[in-house]
């Protein structure tokens, strides 16, 4: 017990989320700064990289959210050009998002519990052991993992 209480210049103890956070943090920039820029009718935006990042704007552009993701530059600065997409009235494609996962609670499910998002019209994303993919796929590979966010 006298561990948990600082004295004498000794800390307590770390919890050790702080790496889990870090992770959880970025995508959430990511998508964040998407909405934004569609928002502000952006044509593109620059993200710094990182593999994460890259595989769930790599989901979001398979399934038709945004255009097309390339990597820029070389370590440490390497960044990722993102071509936002838009509707025939000028609106964005992604209008929304909720973070299912949050560094306070994660959420884990199976493949079987998956669900549509907004009636089919939305996307799920989820951190599989293959890696990020969309719910969809993931119920065809018959995957559980951690859901991170919906969009739609």
């Amino acid at each position: 017990m006298s561990d948990l209480f600082p004295r004498n210049g000794r800390k307590g103890r770390d919890s050790g989320n702080k790496e889990v956070q870090l992770v959880i943090n970025m995508y959430t920039d990511l998508i964040t700064q998407i909405k934004n820029g569609q928002q502000a009718r952006k044509e593109t935006i620059r993200f710094p990289f990182s593999k994460m990042d890259f595989a769930v704007a790599q989901t979001l552009s398979d399934h038709g959210f945004i255009g097309p993701v390339e990597k820029k530059g070389r370590m440490p600065k390497r960044s990722m050009d993102i071509t936002l997409k838009y509707r025939e009235d000028g609106s964005g494609v992604m209008t929304g998002s909720r973070f299912v996962s949050k560094p306070s609670r994660k959420v884990y499910a199976s493949y079987k519990t998956f669900y549509s998002v907004r009636q089919g019209f939305g996307l799920g994303i989820v951190s599989t052991s293959q890696g990020i993919m969309s719910t969809k796929d993931a119920k065809i590979a018959k995957i559980g993992g951690q859901l991170l966010f919906e969009v739609w």
